[in-house]
């Protein structure tokens, strides 16, 4: 039985599972975000600082990001930027406790597939990576639905 209530079903991977980036100063939500998405099978790999998630999306080709927006003053768009401009098809979905139109609309104007506010039901979060990750030449690649 699975230890979520919602128990969704894993995902149906051949080769390698698709590796997600999960930026979070919170180490609470990172710790829950890590583990809705290692228990549906996803590769998942944890910063907790905006550096650090820049440097391994330097290093290593990431199918998802999820980032948070840090503060009101959006910390987080560097990671955003940086993860656009090394792939301008890569989702990033950023997550916040401040709503914030400016940021909001900064975001999507950058590339982000959403901008949502926290805390994200599990339920929403793996619909977002299982809509947006899908096999295409051997890579998982943003949907075109």
């Amino acid at each position: 039985m699975s230890s979520y209530p919602f128990a969704p079903q894993p995902c149906d991977l051949s080769e390698r599972s698709p590796r997600v980036l999960v930026v979070d100063e919170d180490e609470g939500d990172l710790r829950v975000l890590r583990l809705i998405l290692e228990g549906q099978g996803y590769e998942v790999f944890t910063c907790t600082t905006y550096e650090a998630g820049i440097c391994c999306l330097e290093k290593i080709p990431f199918d998802f990001v999820v980032v948070s927006q840090g503060s009101q003053a959006f910390e987080g768009r560097r990671v955003l930027g940086r993860a656009i401009q090394l792939d301008r098809h890569r989702p990033v979905l950023v997550l916040t406790r401040f709503l914030d139109m400016a940021c909001s609309l900064e975001a999507m104007q950058m590339g982000a597939l959403d901008y949502l506010k926290k805390p994200i039901h599990p339920l929403e979060l793996l619909r977002y990576v299982r809509a947006h990750t899908r096999r295409e030449g051997g890579q998982y690649r943003v949907s075109a639905a």
